[in-house]
């Protein structure tokens, strides 16, 4: 238990680090953050590479699964924040990352380890990653639209000047999009080509969700393109997009593996 209990104190540092500085109000270049940062990052992978060691593969249970989309969210948040954008994001999603890779250590290594082939492993990569790139859209949504309540409400929070201008939060909320969105792509498109059974009993509402987020992303691409979309239609749609694919994805892995005691 040494290596996840570290790991989840380390990213807590990290985070508390990063909300002194929010409190301050300092955007600054201190990188004192990265540090514990770093050393959690590789804690939390090394749980997941003895996995892979042991089992020949990666577990993609529900809380398998749920540690390796916060281990890539906080490898995003780390390179971001490391150019000096959106540090902040860290504050929110370290502790995410810990408490996952402690959950996966406590209640996760339940079920055996499916021996699947590398296109399998790519489907299911890119899914992960797709998945903690629209995570942290998603967050950056959430941000997006504190700060606008509060620059309209002439609440002048310290915390406002550790983020970056409006309009640069509102840019980057749309590229994280749409490199999400190329992913969900890439992991739909391998779906189809590598996946047997797609529309399966169990893997049906899987998809049809997957594929009403992926609508739902494109038309806020879209919207943005040909409208010029923002502010508070955009976090609607980034947040009931991301909704869709939390069901998609981790609301079938509860009911199917946790309530029904299926392969999910």
């Amino acid at each position: 238990m040494w290596i996840p209990l570290t790991a989840l104190a380390l990213y807590l540092a990290a985070a508390a680090w990063l909300a002194q500085d929010a409190r301050r109000g300092a955007v600054g270049t201190g990188r004192g953050w990265l540090l514990p940062a770093i050393l959690a990052l590789l804690l939390h992978a090394s749980l997941h590479w003895t996995v892979w060691e042991s089992r020949g593969s990666s577990d993609l249970h529900f809380f398998g699964a749920l540690s390796l989309v916060g281990l890539g969210m906080a490898a995003l948040t780390m390179l971001v924040g490391a150019t000096g954008r959106m540090r902040a994001l860290g504050v929110v999603v370290f502790p995410i990352a810990g408490l996952a890779q402690l959950a996966y250590q406590l209640y996760g290594h339940s079920g055996p380890a499916e021996a699947l082939d590398w296109r399998l492993l790519l489907h299911a990569w890119l899914a992960l990653l797709a998945y903690a790139t629209l995570a942290l859209a998603a967050l950056l949504a959430v941000f997006l639209s504190a700060q606008e309540r509060a620059l309209r409400r002439r609440e002048f929070h310290a915390w406002l000047r550790a983020l970056p201008p409006l309009t640069e939060l509102e840019t980057l909320l749309f590229r994280t999009i749409a490199v999400g969105f190329v992913l969900l792509t890439a992991t739909l498109l391998t779906g189809v080509l590598f996946v047997e059974n797609l529309l399966a009993q169990h893997l049906v509402h899987k998809t049809v969700l997957s594929v009403l987020s992926w609508l739902a992303f494109g038309a806020l691409l879209l919207g943005r393109w040909r409208h010029g979309w923002r502010g508070a239609r955009a976090v609607r749609w980034t947040l009931a997009a991301m909704a869709l694919l939390v069901l998609a994805f981790f609301g079938s892995k509860f009911v199917l593996e946790l309530v029904l005691h299926r392969p999910g």
